[in-house]
């Protein structure tokens, strides 16, 4: 009775090892650091390297037998499928440089005529693949630090390092973004602090002009918006993280917390911790499960955690670079309503020289309209400072 007790408990589970809340949704809380802190102690050294070891002529002749084996083909044919799986066979070329298809085995017959063939083809039958903007953009943003390593061996990633990927998401006051509310996704490193990745997400409300300059057109772009309001705070498993780093910074989420003490929130007594002096390994996440980021008062994102692993050779190495943004949402830009060249810098309402309300002008055609040579104001009207989200593409 006692062996049935023993093989009827159920193994215990290490809290800090993310397992599934909601299958295929997100993951149950668990510590950042300490399930870094089992990784290095589980898997060797050799695998926690970010060295790329040059594979020599015995060990790629180890990895062919290997493969040749496990196939069940000759040694021979090996060769010849490395040639028509390489990089170069597979990657589309222009026009002007076609794939080296002509460097076969003279004793593959078969495959030379193939081979030869497919390279007749691909000259008869080739066409231009118009990649759109939006592709091409993501596509060298993506790439513009991938495998990327330090000039000073100091700003190296250090063995062991563990990277968390997140998204930030559209604020929620956004409506044209339902169908696509990710507009970037960062990489963290778990020693970061999380100021430093509220001082990467790029908000174009950040660097909004507040305020009519309809009388004052120059003093307008003197008063960005995250230059006055710096107050800010994320919100992570029932802590809110201020960002307390100036004088005039304010605990925004005091707010919060009093309403949740107020009103049966159902997430218990929320807690307060300062975003600067915390770090991602000093947190209990869940991975795919929506956090919040909220500044300029109201403005609210919301972030969710993608992935969470260790630093590998193909990663950027380059810890200088981190919080380092691998994705964004290209927007296209707007053009002045008057030019339809230039990207608009003014919204005006109750505009007598607008042909709409509201009505958005570059500075070109915004001073040639509603000003005179003097820079006197003409008519009654009211402006105000635009930024546009797709200049920041």
């Amino acid at each position: 009775m006692a062996a049935c007790s023993e093989a009827a408990e159920e193994p215990v589970l290490d809290v800090n090892v993310p397992t599934y809340e909601y299958i295929d949704v997100n993951t149950k809380a668990f510590h950042v650091g300490s399930f870094a802190r089992l990784w290095r102690e589980k898997l060797p050294p050799g695998l926690l390297s970010l060295d790329h070891r040059p594979e020599g002529a015995a060990e790629e002749a180890a990895e062919d037998a290997a493969f040749a084996e496990e196939m069940s083909i000759p040694a021979d044919i090996v060769e010849e499928v490395k040639l028509v799986c390489s990089l170069d066979a597979l990657k589309c070329h222009s026009e002007n440089e076609p794939p080296n298809m002509d460097v076969v085995p003279e004793d593959s017959d078969l495959l030379t005529v193939r081979l030869r063939k497919r390279k007749q083809d691909y000259r008869e039958s080739l066409a231009i693949d118009r990649t759109c903007r939006y592709d091409t953009y993501t596509s060298e943003l993506e790439c513009l630090a991938e495998g990327k390593r330090p000039a000073d061996p100091r700003d190296s990633l250090t063995p062991g390092e563990i990277i968390l990927s997140m998204n930030i998401l559209y604020p929620l006051i956004f409506r044209k973004f339902k169908t696509h509310r990710r507009f970037q996704s960062i990489q963290v490193l778990g020693w970061q602090k999380l100021s430093a990745l509220k001082d990467a997400i790029c908000c174009v409300s950040d660097l909004q002009v507040s305020g009519e300059f309809s009388n004052t057109p120059d003093l307008a772009h003197e008063h960005v918006n995250k230059d006055h309001f710096k107050s800010s705070y994320f919100y992570f498993e029932g802590v809110l993280y201020d960002d307390m780093r100036f004088p005039e910074c304010t605990e925004l989420s005091q707010t919060v917390v009093e309403w949740a003490r107020d009103h049966d929130s159902g997430h218990g007594e929320l807690r307060t911790a300062r975003m600067e002096d915390t770090t991602f390994n000093d947190l209990k996440i869940k991975i795919g499960f929506p956090y919040l980021y909220c500044h300029q008062g109201d403005c609210e994102h919301v972030l969710v955690f993608t992935d969470i692993r260790l630093a590998h050779r193909d990663d950027c190495l380059d810890k200088t670079l981190y919080p380092l943004l691998t994705k964004k949402h290209w927007l296209q830009t707007r053009k002045c309503s008057v030019c339809n060249m230039y990207i608009p810098r003014w919204v005006t309402s109750n505009d007598p020289f607008a042909p709409e309300d509201p009505c958005l002008f570059c500075e070109t055609c915004f001073r040639m309209l509603h000003y005179d040579n003097h820079g006197h104001k003409l008519g009654d009207f009211l402006a105000y400072p635009y930024v546009d989200p797709g200049t920041f593409n």
